[in-house]
């Protein structure tokens, strides 16, 4: 199959600095129909993006991970994804978040803001006291609508979401998924990067941004500053992996979906595409926007995915049976550079033209 199309709006945007190094994995049902590295992983050392590189994933850890864990939680019936998140998690009680639940939650339906700049706070602390003393924040944050009435996305409810999986396993939520989810599953690259312990993958990553608030350049170690004061493990960002593995973990949920032996229920797996009929939001995912679409012109009204912040983006079409992996460090060696946002509809519309998906 004649890739040329593909790989050439590729290395345009290599030359017009979308980013510095990308990798790019389309497929169809099961096979990867396209997979190639571009361009460098780190500008100041020259090395070479390559298909195996590790990439900081942002906020694709809010479906991969966080969402997955609770999914997991509630096959084990150790979670009802209806019932308030107090009962799990008794700091809450007694304040404006007493009555939101978990399903509230993965859809963004919270109330709670976007964003809060936690570590400013944090930074203050003792390391080990820093991942529980955001819980006591979040539960200052007042709430900015009531729960359900509106979706907004939110950072802050799946850092919430973090600490329940927490209360509920009574452990970190990384040790959770890799013993529930990719470990039986076999995806062996997808992890977080615990900064609290000795135990550290060495791997070769994607470099990230050269960070002033750390005042170096950061590899192998998470972006958002919230999660890197927190331990490197959050809900909302902390994941890494590569884009095989991304898309491993993607078509073993869609098998599951469709009735094949999986580790989460056809249930769950439905509701975390679809919703339920009195919520037909999915949980933890987005979906492509009716105009201007960051997925671009072609994907189907049914098509769930995510983007991250470092760079990386999946969308998974339900109807189509496509995945559209695009990862890059565009926040290398800065945060500001923004072409991406324009360039990224493009790349997934040549995808689908070229191989007429």
């Amino acid at each position: 199959m004649n890739s040329l199309p593909v790989d050439a709006l590729m290395r345009e945007g290599l030359r017009e600095h979308v980013f510095p190094g990308a990798v790019l994995l389309a497929g169809s049902g099961d096979v990867p129909l396209f997979s190639e590295a571009y361009g460098r992983a780190d500008l100041f050392s020259g090395r070479q993006m390559t298909p195996e590189t590790v990439f900081d994933l942002a906020s694709l850890t809010k479906p991969l991970a966080t969402t997955l864990a609770l999914a997991r939680l509630v096959d084990q019936g150790r979670i009802d994804l209806d019932q308030p998140v107090a009962n799990w998690l008794p700091a809450l009680a007694g304040s404006d978040k007493a009555t939101l639940t978990a399903r509230q939650l993965l859809c963004h339906q919270s109330g709670l803001p976007a964003h809060r700049r936690f570590y400013m706070r944090l930074k203050s602390l003792p390391a080990p006291a820093r991942k529980g003393a955001v819980l006591d924040l979040l539960k200052q944050v007042p709430l900015e609508y009531r729960p359900g009435q509106q979706v907004v996305y939110s950072d802050l409810g799946f850092m919430l979401l973090c600490r329940l999986v927490e209360a509920v396993t009574g452990g970190p939520m990384n040790d959770f998924l890799s013993a529930e989810i990719y470990g039986p599953m076999r995806v062996n690259d997808l992890f977080f990067v615990d900064l609290s312990g000795n135990r550290r993958f060495r791997r070769a990553y994607a470099a990230t941004e050269l960070c002033p608030l750390r005042k170096r350049l950061l590899i192998g170690e998470v972006h958002d500053d919230n999660a890197w004061f927190a331990g490197g493990i959050d809900g909302h960002a902390g994941l890494f992996g590569t884009a095989a593995a991304v898309f491993k973990l993607l078509r073993m949920l869609v098998a599951g979906y469709r009735g094949h032996p999986s580790i989460l229920s056809r249930q769950i797996l439905g509701e975390v595409f679809h919703g339920v009929a009195n919520n037909p939001q999915p949980l933890g995912l987005d979906r492509p926007s009716a105009g201007n679409s960051r997925a671009g012109r072609y994907f189907s009204a049914d098509t769930v995915g995510h983007l991250g912040f470092t760079g990386v983006s999946f969308w998974l079409d339900l109807e189509k049976d496509v995945v559209v992996i695009l990862l890059t460090n565009r926040v290398h060696p800065f945060r500001w550079n923004t072409r991406l946002q324009r360039f990224r509809p493009r790349i997934h519309d040549r995808v689908m033209e070229h191989f007429e998906i």
